[in-house]
């Protein structure tokens, strides 16, 4: 650059030019303390420790819970997460999602499919239709959760049995369990034959103005899987493995008598069901060979276990 500059400017031009890039080089050698370049080095603390162990050695996961905004959508107003959830949060994740997966299909299968970059955000991401995000996947190896600081467990001020263990069961395993069935399926494609169930009875957008009951009489399990055919297949994988065998039968037991407002009987809402739920079980033995009643009973008495 001086080289240049020397050939083109003579006198006191040139000194001045030096000068000045004698400063820039300065400013560069500055920007080493900005976070991502350098500045973002801290001691490792008892929960960076329990993280490398518990995660990042047996799984090559890594949680990025100090606060970094490129993770997240710059639109949006969100909190960095209490520090004092994030153990709490993957203890529940380790033995609810992780340790049943590894138990039924090996250490080499969930290393090889699971995410490999959590980020964690405090509070949730609300959107300007009135819906909540709870969380986001990006090629099948980030996927970014949000509202940590709202969650609570026996033994946190402020814990109900009720409310909580609902709330752990719908922000954060229906979450990664929805996630990480869009990793499965974007794997290997789920069969055709579940977009033919119920496809005249999707509602788009329109899912948030419909309730989970209302949306369950249209056989969907959620509001949310009647907004098209993925998320109908991988909310479907998320209420059966945390509500189990049971749960879900109670669930499908549930819908009332009467048609829906799209004139779905209650015989059809049903039958829809049962045959996403056939579906679900015979995908995951066909392109996983994995058992899913399985899997399911042993997400469902991890969950139990935990709350």
């Amino acid at each position: 650059m001086r080289k240049i500059i020397a050939n083109i400017i003579i006198g006191v031009s040139v000194i001045t030019a030096i000068s000045s890039c004698e400063k820039d080089k300065d400013d560069l050698n500055a920007a080493d303390d900005l976070l991502g370049l350098g500045g973002d080095t801290w001691e490792r603390t008892p929960i960076d420790n329990w993280l490398y162990d518990s995660l990042v050695r047996p799984h090559n996961i890594q949680v990025k819970y100090k606060w970094d905004q490129s993770e997240f959508d710059v639109d949006k107003t969100l909190v960095p997460p209490d520090e004092s959830k994030i153990i709490p949060i993957w203890s529940m994740l380790r033995q609810a999602w992780i340790q049943p997966y590894v138990d039924v299909l090996g250490l080499p299968f969930f290393n090889k499919y699971s995410p490999k970059l959590f980020a964690l955000s405090g509070d949730f991401s609300y959107n300007a239709n009135g819906s909540i995000t709870l969380g986001t996947a990006e090629g099948g190896r980030k996927i970014v959760l949000y509202g940590a600081n709202h969650f609570l467990v026996r033994g946190m001020a402020g814990y109900t049995a009720s409310r909580d263990s609902s709330f752990v069961k719908q922000f954060f395993l229906q979450t990664i369990h929805h996630e990480f069935g869009h990793i499965l399926h974007q794997t290997i494609m789920y069969p055709i034959e579940f977009k033919r169930v119920n496809p005249g009875l999707f509602s788009g957008n329109n899912w948030i103005n419909i309730t989970d009951a209302n949306a369950r009489r249209d056989g969907f399990v959620t509001a949310y899987a009647s907004s098209g055919y993925d998320d109908d297949f991988v909310e479907t994988i998320a209420i059966m493995l945390i509500e189990g065998r049971a749960g879900f039968d109670a669930l499908i037991n549930r819908i009332p008598a009467g048609t829906s407002g799209n004139g779905t009987t209650q015989a059809q809402a049903q039958t829809y069901l049962r045959q996403k739920e056939a579906l679900v079980v015979s995908y995951f033995r066909q392109a996983w060979n994995i058992d899913f009643y399985t899997l399911q009973a042993r997400c469902r008495t991890a969950l139990e276990r935990f709350i």
